[in-house]
């Protein structure tokens, strides 16, 4: 996002959590589907985002066009979150469908975490990004923008019936619309990072020949904690190709120590030379 469209989804964001921490988790989870159900409209709109987006109509005038639109079809703490939202100045409007997305996103995280249940959420996210990532298939059954999203969700639902919790079948099925242009798998991704950052921590993508022992991972967590400043959440890949080593991911910093990686370069400098 442009500075003017993060400074609003920051705006509204703090309503939002200022909301979450009084609301019961069945009410947040009513709220996420509710700010969906509008990026939904905002999606298949492309009109009624330049009206909402327009810079020389007041922000007290697009909440209201929005208000008489969703009038009866969403709650009132759910309608002061979008009248924050977009009041507040937007580059563009995909950058707005974006933010809407964002906030339904956080207020089911939200849920989990007044439940107690958001690192499990994030855990079974992200288990469920590996099974999609290692069945080509699956990742073309449930990324087939052709097929409606209701028949991809049911299929998800069944995937994960008895095996995840019901906010992380809902996480899930988020992901299927792409949250801000990503595919599936890019969706489930920024589910994990976002579950992460709500408990104050980064993630770091840790790739393997063989799993790595408790107190490996132990040693492993403290270190980055260390050199970041702040909680790790380990996601841990066991990927024989890599032969041995670690390779360690967090945002854009990438640590490659794996023996396929030294291999690779071995070659690449005898070809070079």
């Amino acid at each position: 996002m442009r500075a003017a469209s993060r400074q609003s989804y920051a705006t509204a964001r703090e309503r939002l959590d200022a909301l979450a921490a009084g609301t019961p988790p069945d009410r947040l989870r009513t709220i996420a589907d509710e700010l969906l159900a509008v990026a939904g409209l905002l999606a298949d709109q492309p009109r009624l985002r330049r009206a909402l987006t327009d810079p020389s109509r007041s922000g007290e005038d697009r909440a209201g066009l929005l208000r008489g639109l969703v009038a009866g079809r969403v709650g009132d703490q759910t309608g002061e979150v979008l009248d924050v939202l977009v009041a507040g100045r937007w580059s563009t409007g995909t950058e707005l469908l974006t933010g809407c997305e964002e906030l339904g996103v956080q207020a089911l995280l939200a849920s989990a975490e007044q439940d107690g249940s958001l690192a499990e959420v994030e855990d079974e996210l992200f288990r469920f990004a590996q099974v999609v990532a290692g069945d080509p298939g699956l990742a073309a059954a449930i990324g087939d923008r052709s097929v409606p999203t209701v028949r991809r969700a049911a299929l998800v639902a069944d995937l994960l019936a008895g095996r995840a919790t019901q906010i992380t079948v809902r996480a899930a099925t988020m992901a299927l619309g792409g949250l801000g242009g990503r595919t599936v798998a890019g969706g489930l991704t920024r589910l994990v990072e976002a579950a992460a950052e709500r408990r104050e921590r980064s993630v770091a993508y840790v790739t393997v020949a063989t799993p790595l022992t408790g107190e490996d991972e132990r040693r492993l967590g403290a270190a980055l904690a260390a050199r970041y400043g702040r909680g790790i959440s380990l996601k841990t890949t066991v990927d024989p190709r890599v032969i041995g080593g670690v390779r360690v991911q967090v945002g854009a910093d990438l640590y490659d120590g794996t023996v396929a990686s030294r291999l690779a370069q071995a070659r690449t400098a005898l070809a070079s030379g």
